[in-house]
Parts: C-alpha cells; sequence; structure tokens
C-alpha cells in the first residue's frame, strides 16, 4: 500500500456546502426550483459585461493565461485603494490565497491563531503544512472578537493570525482599533480576511501604510458574483507581495477567470446594484426571521445571517434536511469549530427567494 503523510491522514476533510445538482438529484427536483442559501454566493448572478467577456475569450483558451496580470493588478489596485504593487491575486479564489500563506511563511511546528467559530479552510489548508493551529474565541452571544484572547495565545511560534471581519460564520465585524491592537502586539502576520468587505461597506486598506506586518485577503466570489470563476487577491506592502510572489504558480488564474474579473471591476453599476440588493435582502430576512419565536437570528454585516434553532426542537442537520425537501439549501455549521449542533447560516437571496424561504421555514419551526 502506498503511504501518504501522518498529517494528511490525521486530517479531517472541509466540508463544502450542498451543491444545486446534488441536492436535485437526491429529491428529485427540477434544478430551477431549489434555491440555494448555503454558500453565500451572489444571487443576482455574475455581471453581463463579465458574460460577454468570457464570450470574446473562449476562442483563446487553447493559449496560456496571463503570468504578470498587470492590467487586473491595476484594476484591483484602483478598485482597493492602493498600488498595483502591492496586489497578489489567486487562481482558486481567497483559498489559494491561504495556500501561497503556508508556503511562504509556515515552517512545521509554527502556529497561526484562529478565533472560533470563524472560516475553517484557514485550518484545513494550513496544517497540510504541519502547522498548529491555536485557537482564540470569538464570543458569539456578542458577536465580536474576543480581543485578549488573541492576545493570550501569541508566542514566539506565532506566524500568521487570521482575523475574519465580517466573520464567518457569525457576520460581526472586528473594530478597526481591535485590529490594531493585535498588530501592534506581535511581529506576526496579521490576516484580515475582507471576503464580505463590501457588504459592511468597512474596510482596513488605510492601515496598510503603517502596518509591515498586515495582510488583507479578498475575493471575487461574494458581491462580484463570480465564484465559479475562482479569483481571489491579497493587498499588503510590496516587500510581502514580492514573497508571496515567490510560491505563487504562474499560470494560476485562466484565460477567462481573467477576462470575467476585469469586465466585472469595470462594471460599477453592476457592483453597486449587487452591494444594494445583498443588503436589503440581509436586513429583510433579519426584520422578518426575528418575528419567528423559535429562532435567535443575529445582526450581520455580511451577505448571510446566522441562526441558534435550539427552541425550535430540532438540530441544525434535521432542519437542514427538510428544508432541502422543499427545494433550499441552508449551511448546517455543526461542522464549525466553536458551535454546536443547533446552528444554521442562511445567505440572501433575491426577495422572491427569500419570501419563499420565510415561508417555508415558519412552517417547519412552528409544527
Amino acid at each position: 500500500m502506498v503511504k501518504v503523510r501522518k498529517i494528511i491522514n490525521e486530517l479531517d476533510p472541509y466540508v463544502p456546502g450542498r451543491s444545486i445538482n446534488e441536492i436535485a438529484a437526491e429529491y428529485n427536483l427540477k434544478r430551477e426550483d431549489i434555491i440555494k442559501l448555503g454558500s453565500n454566493e451572489n444571487p443576482l448572478g455574475p455581471s453581463p459585461k463579465a458574460m460577454a467577456a468570457v464570450e470574446a475569450e473562449i476562442s483563446k483558451i487553447s493559449q496560456y493565461p496571463e503570468s504578470g496580470l498587470g492590467d487586473l493588478k491595476e484594476e484591483i489596485a484602483r478598485y482597493s485603494r492602493v498600488s498595483p504593487e502591492q496586489v497578489l491575486i489567486g487562481g482558486d479564489g481567497a483559498d489559494e490565497i491561504i495556500e501561497m500563506l503556508g508556503k511562504t511563511f509556515i515552517d512545521p511546528g509554527c502556529e497561526f491563531i484562529v478565533a472560533l467559530p470563524s472560516y475553517m479552510y484557514y485550518e484545513y489548508t494550513l496544517q497540510n503544512y504541519e502547522a498548529v493551529p491555536v485557537y482564540a474565541r470569538w464570543d458569539v452571544e456578542e458577536n465580536k472578537l474576543d480581543v485578549q484572547s488573541v492576545l493570550d495565545v501569541i508566542s514566539e511560534k506565532t506566524r500568521l493570525i487570521f482575523l475574519c471581519t465580517p466573520n464567518n460564520p457569525t457576520g460581526g465585524l472586528i473594530d478597526k482599533k481591535d485590529i490594531k491592537t493585535i498588530l501592534e502586539a506581535t511581529d506576526a502576520l496579521v490576516v484580515v480576511d475582507e471576503a464580505y468587505f463590501e457588504f459592511s461597506l468597512i474596510d482596513n486598506v488605510d492601515l496598510l501604510d503603517d502596518y509591515s506586518n498586515l495582510f488583507i485577503m479578498r475575493t471575487f466570489s461574494k458581491v462580484l458574483g463570480l465564484a465559479g470563476m475562482r479569483i481571489g487577491y491579497g493587498l499588503s506592502n510590496s516587500e510581502i507581495i514580492e514573497y508571496m510572489h515567490r510560491a505563487k504558480p504562474v499560470f494560476s488564474l485562466t484565460k477567462l477567470s481573467h477576462a470575467a474579473a476585469l469586465a466585472t471591476l469595470k462594471d460599477t453599476d453592476y457592483i453597486k446594484q449587487s452591494t444594494e440588493l445583498s443588503i436589503a435582502s440581509r436586513e429583510f430576512l433579519y426584520e422578518e426571521i426575528s418575528k419567528i419565536d423559535n429562532i435567535r437570528i443575529f445582526p450581520s454585516k455580511s451577505n448571510y445571517l446566522l441562526m441558534d434553532i435550539r427552541k425550535s426542537g430540532m438540530k441544525a442537520a434535521e432542519l437542514s434536511k427538510k428544508l432541502l425537501k422543499y427545494g433550499i439549501i441552508v449551511r448546517d455549521c455543526t461542522s464549525f469549530k466553536g458551535l454546536d449542533e443547533y446552528w444554521i447560516r442562511a445567505s440572501v437571496g433575491t426577495l422572491e427567494q427569500d419570501a419563499k424561504f420565510l415561508k417555508i421555514l415558519k412552517e417547519l419551526v412552528s409544527s
């Protein structure tokens, strides 16, 4: 039998949200009747200009993609208010950015810090590099970072500290002064994950000029509507970016992803509409679910909402499965460390989709 690395044998697999195809096949449903609220995607779909750009570029897919990505770096820099030298682009969404952080900064036995509950892909990825996860605390009840819990676990072995804001899956923000406190307490690289920053209308780019140990991670998968094209990017000082480029695959971004990303960033009307729709949907869902006695819902600054359903008498797995029979996908959050089996997360839909979800949710938790 072939031998695999010890860490691979011990690693728990990452559990992603379920796909429309899986649910359609399992429950004998039509794809078009399924409402996917489990993966924090954009209900508006992609920019029409992005679709046109992909169609125009498709005849060139026999050619290698660009490696320098200078034009896309310039557009990202404009969008992010930084210089192109401060931009790193990844070709598997923000997940490749996490991979490059591991390749660049992790030696076996080094530590990284995550405040639980948060996005578990940090741990899933970096343990492949034999890094040791160290857990701080996200206060779910207050929906805020326990800053002292982060400071308490910083050590000489700490290489990376992940701060997700808005936090996934809770939707809470980390105050800028708290980010500064952590930056000033360590020489480790502080990775501020802003995958959902557009929905909060708040970012931390202004801190880049003052802190050499800050790295901001973002994605095209959310408000920019390109989850299927797998595009992520990072922002930092030029020295950090240069180091990470040494670990970056040369052709990690496809031609079609490149074209779609450029077209989307130039479609400012789409970005505005996409942001406004998601925020309106989030506020509508929060207001209506708050009226359901058996569900406790948390305010969010992202495009998803976390719900505690223990008063319904059901666990997350049970309620999620009942919703699936009606063609509605939500996220059972049992796999998130730091949460028990009574939490679900629902991302925003169109207002029409929201109404259908709410009707069925009320029926299920009230019966």
